[in-house]
């Protein structure tokens, strides 16, 4: 699994959120969030949570309000479906369908007994079932399974009970509670005159109970339609073979099949709706029949359908143009459209799934603007910003210099997260406001292996970071308003794996109470809960009830015991309970957990808090699903159970009192419960199924009839928020204004949370401790032993003043007034004097490798010293040096383009009035490596040295490592140096290979060599005809020698196997033919050896001279093969006697050799001696050239495009043979598929 950073937006609670927005396979590079998109699984306006109005128990709020709900059952798995994108104003309802694509949305069938719930316009209900398995990767709490258990069902398809049909297995499992459960329900029958009943009706979906997923639509906003798709998915197929169209405009009293409008024949898959306009309807078809969408403009009353030219994986809906969309394609493709759909252009390729983002009003500048993250590679990706409908090169903006980790791109209302790994480390950089990137500033040792950002409401950033030394916890970090600088909140708080990596934080943001969380911490192996008022300043443990649901007392003394709460949904949410508050109702808190010296699985009951959890009361004693109506003045329950039931509980006074009521006449296998949309639910929808094989059946429930009258203001009272006594939290009093227990009134939709707030005096408890400061025993904020305070008048280097931290900072959104405000707040004071300290210099990239003629950008940073009056000169190491007067004035990179390849030493010094500062960095400029050819003779002899040469293409690259495998041994020899010298001590065939390392490209070529102690050769030559044919190529050049071969055999009657014959390289075309040994005739007798082999030598020449070889090349070309006058290299002597004069000879040139090197070498020191037309002022660069190969000393390679402009002597002639040096595009990548050269 990768390394990396994961952003996840939770408001409501960070479990449900990491569930809901977090399903994009995650690994440790990862970065998810609330915006992220969710290209496998359910998403849309039921998955794109409301973030600002919290997660209810059972119950998603969103802002978008359309109703949209996903309920499913299947016999085992779902379908992948395309995602709405990543902003919470997206809407639809979809299933997930398994593709036969790539990408990294569609994929998986959820496990068997997965269970999810089902929501409305604002929320979902979720009623889990004991005895069932976990809800699947990237599911949010809006889906409901229903089994299909029965010999129509696939092999190994398990069933669930879900939305559907009920489940044998579930109820072979049945609990004794459920025993007991169905006596009372029995009781009931038996007296259903005096029994509490509740306004009603059900429809059955006739001639769906095949089908096997629906999604529903409830628009809300005053309206009474509901839309409801139901699809028949077939697990064999992997597909959906059937669809239907339901629409309601009575709230779900009647349902009309809409089949003949859409098209009989026509498969639908998908459900969208505009979260700006909820009478805007779109319905995607099946791609695996046809690609195309149907757009309505009434609710779904009518439709038409537009032709798609690709595959929609993911929707992505504009904030606030109610006709702007981005879709997202299967091949990476990023489309447009202002026409709701229908019209398409195409915005970019190669976008990263998941991360492309609409502008932010008063953020960017452009509404149309686009935030996306384009991938070059597998390890580099760009992050740019692009118009809606002129995405081209010359409008693009980049605003991160240089390239990020792919799938890192996050950009979440105020900030934009990015990440970029150098050294194996990754680096976390963020943006406020749109500002420039900053890198992210945990404390020093942290080193993280994951982190996500949970939050990033009200101007901070909540983080949670998984340390070196942790492996199933997270600690939670705060930043100030930047986003840059973070202090610990909490330590080791829980997290869970979801079934496809998703990593849930146990971390609840209460909806309604500003700056309050639960969290589940593990101390000592034990896993507790504990609660906040002041956004993570302080934590206590939860004080437990006083007595069970019976009345007897309980016996909790804190710390040893205390209320521990499930605050996620884990892969287990029948057992894992979960947790509901909301915005209309402060102060309400229902939960499932356990009472005890840890959270435990077992025994869960259910509890309730009416003022904001300093007491709690246990409700129920088994699981159940509580659901909010009429702005929290009532609260609804139905039961966890995988029977049939008819009853609901209903609770008019915060929990205290339950009241049954029957909701249907014949008990009802319960999948799900979808709510009115809107905060004032009356009427809601129950989804389920009287037997294994009927039709669904939906029963509208109208709650209207069971309350008297409208409230007044006398039905309510004042009610004061504090912590066990405490009245000032986040700075103020806060007084709201509830419904009383005895009222029993309708709130309304007029109704709105009144709060009074009166500021309170500032004290300690109101700031928590700066970055670089821990908070000790007694209280006290002080400096960690990492920390120089010293250090943080960073901001010197640009401006006049600075900061001085006392220790201490307000925490965020705390109002408070007067008070120690003076004394905890920073104070800003004059820059000191002082000499520059804690330069750094770094490349854009991080990088200490750049490629040749690209622009190299140098990043200059200091920590310390007045940048005003310091100036900062860079020396690039090739002979240009550049001083700025001040640090401000290189802002944004100093740029720089090296003309040769090498390793340069840079240098940035910083220097003022007081003192100087130095730092180098040693920057290897390369050149892409093209081909390699390893140069070797074709026979070599048996003990004697042989050199082995590789020649590069491009002749200098930058540092090479050459690594190679001699004479068939198994331990490769490394060397700097691309020519080796090696001794062959056996005879036979030896294989030479070759390996060349520059950069990230590894290159291979390998020969073969025949060795023997004594041979003859000779050259060959061929008639002219021969070059018009030859492509020089090393295949060519081997079945040509094959069949000189051949025709020499036959005209000369030579043994075949003491002939051997090569083509060489190159034009014109020659060849070499050497002569073996008879070993039969001449093993160990050298005197004879000498003269067999001079005779087989006369006789193969006689036939060569006499014009005896030739051979057809093709019909027509008759090639004549003689013998050359000159060879193109020694012959190899292999005798004992040399020549006396020939030696002498040799040894003058040598030494003639070596006085024109001396004299070339110190010409500058010789008087009179002048070889330069002109000298340069510039200084001699300073470059440490990287090894080269031997047989070519091109300063560069490139140097045929740059003229030589000295006129000084060269040790060789220079290379006239153009080199091509292919440098990296960084959008493009180039292919050169050179010819590898090879003697045979």
């Amino acid at each position: 699994m990768e390394r990396g950073i994961r952003y996840c937006r939770v408001n409501a609670f960070c479990t449900l959120l990491l569930v809901l927005f977090a399903w994009v396979p995650v690994t440790k590079t990862v970065i998810t969030c609330r915006s992220c998109h969710l290209l496998d699984k359910w998403s849309g306006r039921e998955l794109l949570v409301r973030m600002d109005s919290g997660v209810d128990f059972g119950k998603v709020s969103d802002k978008n309000g359309d109703g949209s709900t996903a309920l499913f059952n299947s016999a085992g798995a779902e379908t992948g479906q395309p995602d709405c994108g990543a902003t919470d104003s997206c809407e639809h309802a979809h299933s997930v369908r398994k593709r036969n694509t790539d990408r990294l949305h569609s994929e998986k069938m959820p496990p068997d007994d997965e269970w999810k719930s089902m929501r409305s316009n604002g929320k979902v209900y979720n009623l889990k079932r004991p005895g069932s398995q976990g809800s699947a990767p990237g599911e949010p709490h809006h889906r409901v399974r229903r089994s299909t258990q029965g010999p129509e069902s696939p092999p190994g398809a398990h069933s669930a009970p879900a939305f559907g049909n009920g489940t044998a297995r579930a109820a072979r499992r049945v609990p004794r509670s459920d025993l007991r459960w169905n006596r009372e329900e029995r009781r009931t029958a038996t007296s259903r005159q005096e029994e509490l009943k509740l306004t009603s009706s059900t429809f059955a979906l006739t001639g769906d109970s095949a089908h096997n997923q629906a999604m529903v639509h409830w628009s809300g906003q005053n309206s009474s339609v509901i839309l409801m798709l139901t699809k028949l998915y077939d697990f064999n197929l992997g597909s959906v073979t059937e669809s239907s169209l339901w629409r309601s405009t009575d709230y779900g009293t009647t349902y009309e099949k809409l089949n003949e409008k859409v098209g009989v024949k026509t498969i639908l898959s998908y459900l969208y709706v505009s979260p700006n306009n909820k009478r805007k309807i779109m319905l995607l078809t099946d791609p695996e029949v046809e690609s195309s969408l149907l757009i309505s403009s009434d609710e779904g009353a009518t439709y038409q359908k537009y032709r798609l030219n690709f595959y929609i994986l993911s929707l992505l809906f504009h904030p606030e143009q109610e006709d702007w969309i981005l879709a997202y394609g299967h091949d990476q493709k990023l489309y447009s459209s202002v026409e709701f759909g229908r019209r398409w252009q195409l915005v970019h390729e190669r976008v990263a799934p998941n991360r492309f983002y609409w502008s932010k009003l008063g953020l960017d500048k452009e509404p149309g603007l686009i935030h996306l993250e384009t991938s070059i590679s597998e390890t580099q990706a760009l992050y740019v910003t692009c118009k809606l409908q002129n995405c081209t090169d010359a409008n693009k903006g980049k605003p991160f210099p240089g390239y990020i980790d792919p799938n890192s791109l996050v950009v979440q209302d105020e900030y934009v997260f990015v990440q970029v790994s150098t050294g194996g480390r990754p680096i976390y950089y963020v943006s406020s406001r749109r500002d420039v990137f900053t890198p992210m500033k945990l404390p020093k040792y942290t080193l993280p292996k994951d982190l996500h950002v949970i939050s990033t409401d009200e101007n901070r950033v909540v983080a949670a970071v998984q340390e070196w030394n942790q492996n199933d916890t997270y600690n939670l970090y705060v930043s100030e308003a930047g986003g840059i600088y973070y202090t610990l909140a909490l330590e080791n708080v829980m997290s869970s794996m979801g079934p496809e990596g998703n990593v849930m934080i146990d971390l609840y943001e209460v909806a309604g109470i500003k700056g309050m969380f639960l969290a589940n911490k593990k101390l000592n192996n034990e896993v507790k809960t504990y609660i906040t008022y002041n956004k993570g300043r302080d934590w206590r443990l939860l004080q437990a009830p006083s007595a069970d649901l019976r009345g007897n007392r309980i016996h909790c003394m804190l710390p040893y015991c205390s209320l521990h709460l499930h605050l996620h949904v884990s892969a287990n949410p029948y057992t894992s309970g979960n947790i509901a508050s909301r915005e209309s109702a402060p102060g309400i808190i229902v939960a499932s957990g356990s009472i005890g010296a840890e959270l435990t699985s077992s025994n869960v009951s259910m509890f309730i808090t009416s003022d904001a959890g300093n007491t709690w009361r246990q409700i129920f004693d088994e699981e159940y699903s509580v659901l909010y109506l009429d702005q929290g003045g009532a609260l609804v329950a139905i039961r966890h159970t995988p029977l049939p039931i008819r009853h609901l509980w209903l609770s008019f006074d915060e929990g205290r009192v339950w009241n049954k009521y029957s909701f249907t006449s014949s008990p009802l296998f319960v999948d799900g419960v979808l709510g009115e949309p809107g905060e004032e639910t009356l009427i809601m929808t129950i989804f389920g199924h009287v037997s294994h094989r009927s039709e669904w059946q939906l029963v509208k429930i109208d709650f209207r009839s069971i309350f008297n009258r409208r409230c007044i203001e006398s039905d309510y009272v004042p009610w004061d928020l504090h912590d066990q006594g405490e009245r000032c939290l986040m700075g103020v009093k806060r007084v709201y204004r509830k419904l009383k227990s005895i009222a029993r009134c309708v709130m309304g939709k007029t109704y709105s949370v009144t709060m009074i707030s009166e500021p309170c005096d500032c004290t300690e408890s109101d700031f928590e401790c700066d970055y670089g400061f821990e908070r000790r025993a007694d209280g006290k904020c002080t400096p960690a032993f990492w920390f120089l305070p010293s250090s943080m008048s960073r901001t010197c280097t640009t401006e006049h003043t600075f900061l001085n931290s006392t220790g201490y900072r307000k925490v965020v959104s705390n109002n408070c007034t007067g008070g120690v405000m003076e004394q905890y707040t920073a104070r800003r004071q004059l820059c000191p004097s002082q000499a520059p300290r804690g330069l750094h210099l770094v490349t854009s990239e991080g990088k200490l490798t750049a490629t040749l003629a690209s622009n190299v950008t140098f990043l200059v940073f200091l920590e310390e010293g007045d940048g005003s009056k310091t100036s900062i000169t860079v020396d690039f190491g090739d002979g240009n040096a550049f001083t700025y007067s001040n640090v401000s004035s290189i802002e944004d990179g100093i740029k720089h383009i090296y003309k040769n390849v090498g390793i340069y030493r840079v240098s940035a010094t910083a220097e003022n009035s007081l003192g100087s500062e130095t730092v180098l960095l040693f920057l290897h400029i390369t050149c892409q490596l093209e081909s390699i050819h390893l140069s070797a003779p074709f026979v070599a002899v048996k003990n004697k040295e042989v050199n082995l040469t590789v020649v590069l293409s491009p002749s200098q690259v930058g540092t090479v490592t050459y690594i190679w495998w001699l004479g068939n041994n198994s331990e490769p020899v490394i060397t700097l140096e691309g020519s080796v010298a090696f001794t062959f001590s056996r005879e036979g065939i030896s294989v030479v290979t070759v390996q060349v390392s520059a950069g990230n490209t590894i290159l291979q070529d390998r020969k073969t060599i025949a060795v023997h102690e004594y041979f003859r050769s000779h050259l060959l030559a061929f008639s002219s005809n021969l070059d018009d044919h030859n492509p020089d190529v090393a295949e060519w050049r081997l079945d040509v020698s094959r069949v000189i071969k051949t025709s020499m055999v036959q005209a000369t009657g030579v043994n075949p196997e003491q002939l051997l014959v090569t083509v060489l390289p190159g034009l014109p075309t020659a060849a070499e033919f050497f002569l073996l040994p008879d070993k039969q005739l001449t093993e160990g007798k050298p005197d004879k050896t000498a003269t067999h082999l001079d005779q087989l030598s006369e006789l193969v020449l006689s036939a060569l001279n006499q014009n005896l070889v030739q051979f057809t090349l093709r019909p027509g070309v008759q090639i004549t093969v003689y013998a050359a006058h000159l060879s193109a290299a020694p012959l190899v002597d292999t005798s004992e006697n040399h020549s006396g004069s020939a030696m002498l000879m040799l040894l003058s040139v040598v030494v003639v050799g070596l006085a024109v090197f001396l004299i070339y070498k110190f010409k500058r020191k010789i008087p009179g001696l002048h070889v330069y037309a002109a000298m340069q002022d510039e200084k001699e660069q300073e470059m440490i050239q990287s090894p080269v190969s031997p047989t070519d000393s091109t300063p560069s390679c490139s140097s045929q495009r740059e003229l030589l402009t000295s006129l000084e002597p060269l040790d060789t002639e220079p290379n006239t043979q153009t080199i091509e040096c292919i440098k990296p595009h960084p959008r493009v990548k180039f292919s050169s598929d050179l010819p590898t050269y090879i003697d045979v």
